[in-house]
Formats: structure tokens, sequence, C-alpha cells
């Protein structure tokens, strides 16, 4: 397991670790703030938490209401 973590190139890496945490705290933040969402929040919640990077975006294209 050593040898897999030594192979990575963490330059490369860590930027896109970095995003998806971003979009993740700021989805989250959004969704526990508005008051009405396309959906269950805890549907929500569960997406962006599993999905990694292409649950917050979903979030923000298809459950955030313009009301």
């Amino acid at each position: 397991m050593k040898e897999l973590f030594e192979n990575i190139d963490w330059a490369i890496v860590a930027p896109f670790l970095i995003i998806q945490a971003i979009l993740m705290v700021i989805a989250l933040i959004d969704l526990i703030k508005a008051g009405n969402v396309n959906g269950r929040k805890g549907m929500w919640v569960f997406i962006v938490v599993v999905l990694n990077t292409i649950g917050p975006m979903a979030y923000f294209i298809f459950g955030r209401r313009n009301d």
C-alpha cells in the first residue's frame, strides 16, 4: 500500500482534492441556508457527499431554486 502512495504525483492530485472539498463545503452551506430546494434536502446532502465532485455540481444545476 505504501508503494501506491509513493507513485502519486501530489502536485497534480492536490488541486483536484482541494476543489472537490471546496465545492462540497459550499454546496452543503448553501443547502443548509436554502429555504426551498428541488427535492428533499436529505437527498441532496446524500448526493453532495457521496458523489463527490459531480454531486455539488448537480445540486447547483438542478437542486437550487431561485425564488
